[in-house]
C-alpha cells in the first residue's frame, strides 16, 4: 500500500510540476502588477471589517478560519520535514512560494467571491462553484468537489491529529489511541454547532495560537541573536547550491520548499477560497486581498518555526540516498519533535508541553476547516432534503479519519495527506489560470472606484461577467430598484 501511494506522489509532485507551480504563482504576481506588495496596507485595513450577516460571516472571521485551515502542522512539522529532507535551503524556497502565493491566492478567492450562491441560508462557493460558472464544465466542477471531499474528509485530517497525538505522547505521556478519542469529541462538539460556531471558534482561538508561538521564537531569537546573520546565509546560500555541505541537494530544496510551503499556505490549492465565498463584503475584491494577506500570516508562523530549528542547530538533513548530511539529533524522525527539541534546548522540559498546546490549537482549527470546505462541496453536489442526512455522515467520516490518523505512523498518513492535496491542487490550477480574466477585471474595477474615492461596489453586468447570480440580483436590489421606486 505505501508503495502505491508513493508511486502516485512521485507522479502528482514530480518535478516538471514543482516549476509548473511556480510559474503559475509568478504568471499572477505580474498580472496583477505585484498586488501583494501594491495593496498590503487596503490588505490590513480590510482584514479588521467585522461587518457580518445572517448568510455570510465577517471578513475578519472569514480571515480567521482561512488562517486556522492554513496554520497547522504545516507549519512545524512540515517546515521540519522540509529541512530535513531539502536542507536550510527548503526555507527560501517555502518564502517564495508563499510570496509568489499569494496572488494565486487572491486570484481564486475573489472568483470565489465573484460566483457564489446563497443556499439553505449561508454563502457557498469555492472551485467547484466557479468552475461551473465561469468556465461552464459541470463535470470537472463535480470532480473537484468529490476530489475534495475525498482529501479534506478522509486524506488530510490524519496529518493534523497524527502529529498531535505524537507529540503529546512525548509531552504528557498520553497515548495516541486516548488523545485521537479526546480530539474527536472535541472536533464533534464545533463541527456540529454550523459555520457560525465555527467561525467563532476560529475568531478566538487562531490569534491567540499564532501570537503565542510567534512570541516564542521572537524570545528563542533574542537569545540567539548574535546567530542572525550566520542562519540567513545558510538559508541563500543553500538555497542556490553555494554552501559546500547542502550544494548537491539544490532540487530536493527547491522541491520540499515549495510542496511543504503549499501545504502549509494552501495558496492554489482552492481551499482558502472556500472560507472567502462565505465572508459578506461590498466587493469580491475585498476578500481577494484579505485572504492573500493570509498566506503572509501562515508565512510568519513558518518562519517562526525553521528560525527556532535553524538556530538552535536541532535538525537532521538526509540526502537522497538516505545518508545524513546534518546529523545533530541522531535517529529522531523528521517532524515536529525538531521544533520541540529547539525549545527544550533553551528552555529545559518545557519544549515538549509547549508544542503540544500550540499543535493541539493549530491542528484542531485545520480540521474544523477542512469539515467546513469538504461541507461546502457536498452542498455543491447534494441539494434538497437529503443533504442534512449526507452532511451527518461527512460529520462522521471525518471524526473517523480524524481518530485513525492519531493511532497510524507519521510517514503513511503523510504520504497520503500529500496525495489528497496533489489531487485537489492540480484540478484548482488548471481552473484559475482558465478563469484569471474575470479576477483581473473585478481587480482594475476595485482599484477604479477607490481612485474616484468611492466605497467599491460590484456591478458584474457592466464589467461583462457573466452568471455572477448572487452579485447581479444584489446589485438590482441595491442600486437598480430604490432608483426606479425614486423616479
Amino acid at each position: 500500500m505505501e508503495q502505491f501511494v508513493n508511486g502516485i506522489n512521485s507522479i502528482l509532485w514530480s518535478t516538471p510540476v514543482i516549476y509548473i507551480l511556480l510559474g503559475v504563482g509568478l504568471l499572477f504576481t505580474i498580472l496583477t502588477r505585484l498586488l501583494q506588495v501594491r495593496h498590503l496596507k487596503e490588505m490590513t485595513r480590510l482584514m479588521f471589517e467585522r461587518k457580518s450577516s445572517e448568510a455570510g460571516v465577517s471578513p475578519f472571521q472569514a480571515l480567521n478560519i482561512a488562517v486556522g485551515g492554513r496554520v497547522g502542522t504545516g507549519n512545524i512539522a512540515g517546515v521540519a520535514t522540509a529541512i530535513a529532507f531539502g536542507g536550510p535551503g527548503a526555507v527560501f524556497w517555502m518564502w517564495v512560494i508563499s510570496f509568489i502565493g499569494s496572488a494565486s491566492a487572491f486570484v481564486e478567492s475573489t472568483l470565489a467571491q465573484i460566483y457564489k450562491d446563497k443556499r439553505d441560508g449561508q454563502y457557498r462557493g469555492g472551485p467547484a462553484y466557479y468552475i461551473e460558472k465561469g468556465i461552464g464544465w459541470k463535470w470537472f466542477a463535480i470532480l473537484f468537489a468529490i476530489a475534495a471531499i475525498i482529501a479534506l474528509a478522509i486524506l488530510l485530517p490524519g496529518i493534523q491529529s497524527n502529529t498531535t497525538a505524537s507529540t503529546v505522547e512525548n509531552a504528557f505521556g498520553l497515548s495516541p489511541t486516548a488523545t485521537g478519542i479526546i480530539y474527536v469529541v472535541l472536533l464533534g462538539v464545533v463541527i456540529f454547532g454550523g459555520v457560525k460556531r465555527i467561525a467563532s471558534t476560529s475568531q478566538v482561538i487562531v490569534p491567540i495560537m499564532a501570537i503565542g508561538y510567534i512570541l516564542m521564537s521572537i524570545i528563542i531569537l533574542a537569545m540567539n541573536i548574535s546567530e542572525l546573520p550566520k542562519v540567513v546565509a545558510l538559508i541563500f546560500k543553500s538555497a542556490f547550491a553555494l554552501d559546500s555541505t547542502f550544494g548537491g541537494i539544490i532540487g530536493a530544496a527547491i522541491s520540499w520548499g515549495v510542496k511543504r510551503g503549499i501545504y502549509s499556505n494552501e495558496a492554489g490549492m482552492g481551499t482558502g477560497a472556500h472560507h472567502a465565498a462565505a465572508a459578506e463584503v461590498s466587493h469580491p475584491v475585498k476578500q481577494g486581498l484579505v485572504q492573500s494577506f493570509s498566506v503572509y500570516i501562515d508565512t510568519l508562523v513558518c518562519t517562526a518555526t525553521a528560525f527556532m530549528i535553524l538556530f538552535t542547530g536541532m535538525y537532521n538533513t538526509q540526502a537522497p540516498d538516505g545518508s545524513f548530511i546534518v546529523n545533530n539529533l541522531g535517529d529522531i524522525e523528521a517532524g515536529p519533535l525538531y521544533a520541540q527539541e529547539a525549545i527544550d534546548s533553551m528552555f529545559p522540559g518545557f519544549g515538549a508541553a509547549f508544542l503540544a498546546i500550540s499543535l493541539l490549537f493549530f491542528t484542531f482549527t485545520s480540521v474544523v476547516a477542512f469539515f467546513y470546505i469538504a461541507e461546502t462541496n457536498l452542498a455543491f453536489l447534494i441539494r434538497g432534503k437529503n443533504f442534512k442526512w449526507a452532511v451527518h455522515i461527512l460529520k462522521l467520516v471525518i471524526m473517523i479519519s480524524t481518530y485513525y490518523g492519531a493511532v497510524k505512523t507519521a510517514g503513511m498518513v503523510w504520504a497520503v495527506g500529500d496525495v489528497g492535496m496533489g489531487l485537489i491542487i492540480w484540478i484548482n490550477i488548471i481552473a484559475i489560470v482558465l478563469l484569471a480574466k474575470p479576477a483581473l477585471i473585478a481587480l482594475k474595477d476595485y482599484e477604479t472606484q477607490k481612485r474616484q474615492g468611492i466605497e467599491p461596489v460590484f456591478n458584474p453586468k457592466a464589467l461583462g461577467i457573466k452568471n455572477a447570480h448572487y452579485w447581479e440580483e444584489r446589485y438590482e436590489k441595491e442600486h437598480v430598484a430604490p432608483h426606479k421606486k425614486t423616479v
